[in-house]
Parts: structure tokens; sequence; C-alpha cells
């Protein structure tokens, strides 16, 4: 076909497919897609000085008209004729605006993508919205809509500094939670390989260790209720409605933490063999604990379900918060203790009123073995003297000051030593 044979009325008569020249390298390609609708669209033929020959596509004809077609024919032969390839150049240029799109990646999404390619791994549903709300609350306002790419130490400092004192559990988690997602942006392109500033060996020097802000600060104790009150304090904790009365009750029967309690889920729970099994990832020690449950925790247990899943301890809008079981103290008049409290009134009565070994209390509290070689050598968790423990505690909390009497020391037998 002559140079400049086309025209755009003959083009928008065209339908058949085919290629047609419109002359100096130029042609336009037409196509028919599944539909049956007509596919119009350039591209240049290109003759390269090492005597290559390549097809440079150019645009659609509804994007790019004739006229604009031939301006960007001519300009793609007179580079090709400088030596230079514009399809390699063109694509290069690609390239770069993509790697300069990822780089434009901002911290908050690059944690929102962090979040949702892990939530799926995280058995606690809950735990995805802790991490949201904490940089939400933490990191976002200071660097969040900072490209991740140039996320430094200065940063970071800035956001956890004002509360690294103040609230070092929550400082610290959210230092954990910055370093994972500088990590997975690294990971995938966004930023520098090893340059994460918010991993602690990068802190050190500027922020005070975890152990020095506890030497430093004076050890407060949860407030507790003396032993010899439980039973009364459980006589009015039974006349409560609602779930966090429930789930008050099951942490003084269990001695567990308020995190273990309002996390609990019905697949942990066996209650025909009576045992409560908490994941590792939800115990603060990092280890999975089993917990003997009494006579009394199965009972409030059948009173809620049981449930082939979800959250023992379920409001109104899923999991109770972790003021729940503190609020509930409140409302009966008991601002003045503390749910966490009531482990330090079980491990009083334990010690003042029964015969249990140490070291079985201890572990009923999940605490971590204090002593390395004693630790290397015990690897039971003594669970069924603990059971005997829960249900001496069980016994001992639900039975009504005026039935009582005298308080009864429990004797130590052989089971128990």
């Amino acid at each position: 076909m002559p140079a400049n044979k086309l025209s755009d009325a003959k083009i928008k008569r065209l339908t058949a497919p085919g290629i047609y020249a419109d002359g100096a390298g130029l042609y336009l390609q037409i196509t028919r897609g599944k539909a049956g609708d007509v596919r119009r669209s350039w591209f240049v033929r290109l003759r390269l000085p090492d005597g290559r020959s390549r097809d440079m596509g150019l645009g659609t004809y509804e994007l790019v008209p004739l006229a604009d077609a031939r301006t960007r024919a001519h300009a793609a032969r007179i580079e090709a004729k400088a030596g230079r390839d514009p399809l390699a150049a063109r694509e290069a240029e690609k390239l770069q605006a993509k790697v300069q799109a990822a780089r434009s990646l901002t911290f908050r999404q690059a944690a929102e993508a962090y979040i949702a390619a892990h939530r799926e791994r995280w058995r606690n549903a809950k735990h995805a919205g802790q991490w949201a709300a904490s940089l939400a609350t933490y990191a976002y306002p200071v660097f969040g809509d900072f490209q991740v790419a140039v996320v430094n130490k200065r940063d970071v400092l800035a956001a956890l500094e004002p509360i690294w004192t103040a609230k070092p559990e929550t400082a610290s988690r959210v230092r954990g939670r910055i370093e994972a997602v500088l990590d997975w942006a690294a990971e995938r392109g966004h930023r520098a390989e090893g340059d994460n500033p918010a991993r602690r060996e990068r802190l050190k020097h500027s922020l005070p260790s975890r152990a020095a802000l506890a030497k430093a600060k004076p050890r407060r104790n949860h407030a507790a209720l003396p032993y010899a009150q439980a039973p009364a304090f459980w006589a009015d904790l039974e006349q409560r409605q609602g779930i966090a009365a429930k789930a008050l009750a099951f942490a003084i029967l269990t001695a567990a933490r308020t995190g273990e309690i309002i996390g609990a889920d019905w697949r942990e729970l066996d209650l025909a063999r009576a045992v409560w099994t908490v994941p590792a990832d939800r115990m603060k020690g990092g280890r999975e604990h089993r917990v003997p449950l009494s006579k009394p925790a199965l009972a409030l247990l059948r009173e809620l379900g049981p449930q082939a899943s979800g959250p023992v301890f379920a409001g109104p809008n899923g999991a109770l918060s972790n003021m729940a079981l503190l609020q509930t103290l409140r409302r009966m008049g008991r601002a003045d203790l503390t749910a966490h409290g009531f482990r330090s009134t079980f491990r009083d009565w334990a010690a003042e009123r029964t015969a249990f070994p140490r070291e079985v209390a201890e572990a009923a509290l999940a605490h971590a073995i204090g002593d390395k070689v004693e630790a290397a050598y015990r690897r039971g968790d003594l669970f069924e003297k603990r059971r005997k423990l829960m249900e001496a505690w069980g016994a001992y909390c639900t039975t009504r000051a005026n039935q009582r009497g005298a308080v009864v020391t429990l004797h130590r037998t052989a089971e128990s030593a």
C-alpha cells in the first residue's frame, strides 16, 4: 500500500482482521475480540543499526489517532537511525516507573499489606486488630504517610520515645511491629535490605532497656483481695449478671491472666478431660500451658456452652476488651482490686492454707522456673498435682462464708508431695 494511504475515514471502514500499511514503517493491525468487537492498534517496524528488525507498539487507534501515530512512528525511526533502540528505552522507562512506584509505598500502606498477609496465620483475630490499633495510635501520626523506603531511626525514635518509659510493654510491642513491617518492605524491594532502624540493637544507645526501666522504677504490685475474703467475694460475684462477670469468675478459678481469659477459644477446651490448653502465642512466657479445670470451672463453662469454636467470653461486639474484668470490679464497688490481683490471692492461699509444694503453685500460675539448672532438668508440668490444687481452690472459693466455719488446713499427702 502506498505511503500515507490510510485516512481516518478509511480506518473506520476497515473491519477485516489483518495488517494495513500506512507507509514509512507504520502499520495498523486489526483483530477481533471474543465478542466479535473490532480492535485497532498501531505499530511501527524499525530497522536498527545492527540489522535487527523490531516492531514497536504505539497504542490503540481509539487513544492514538492517525496523525499522532505518524508523529510517534517518525520519532521512533529517528531514534533507531541514531543507533538507539527506542523499544528498549521505553521498557527501561517502564521499569524505572515501576521501581519508583514501589518506592512510593507509604509505611501505612506497607503495614496494612503486612497485616493482611499475616491475618490468616494469626490464630486470634483480635491480634490483627491490636496490630492495626497500636500502629494507628503511635506510628502512623509520626511517619505513617512517609515513604516506607525513607523511614529512619529518627522517625522510629519520635514514635517510641514518648511512650518508652510511661508504657514500656506497649512501646516494646510497637517497636517489634514497626521492625516487622520494615523487614517485610525490604524483602519486597520497597527499601534497602538490612536497613531496619527499628531493630533493638539499633536503638540500644537511644532507649533504655526494659530491664533498666524495671530496676529504676519501684515495683507496684497489683491490688489483691486477702484470701480469707475470697468466699464472701465469690458469693457477691455469683449474683452478678453478664459475660464479663463470668469471665472474672473463670479467671479466679483458673488463676489465669486477663489476656488469657478474654482470648480463650472453645477450641482450646476439652471439657471431657477437664483441660484448657492455652497456646504458646497467647502465653506471657511463650510456652503452651495446660490448665486443669475444677468442678466449678467446668460448671461455669457448661452454663455458657459449649460451642465448636469462637470466643468463650464473647460480648455483643465480639471478644471482651482488656478493661471488661476491671469494669466488673468497679461495678461491684471494688475499685480497690484488679483482676490480676486474684493470682496473688490464689498464691497466698496456696502458701498459707495448703501443704502443696511451692513449685506446684508456681506452675499453676505459669511462672517460669528461675533456676536455669532446675529448668533444664524439669520436663513435666506437674499437671496431676496442679489438678488437686485447683480443685481445692475452687472448693474454697465457692463455699459460702457462712457455711465454712473454721478454715481447714489441707494436710500434705503422698500425692501432693
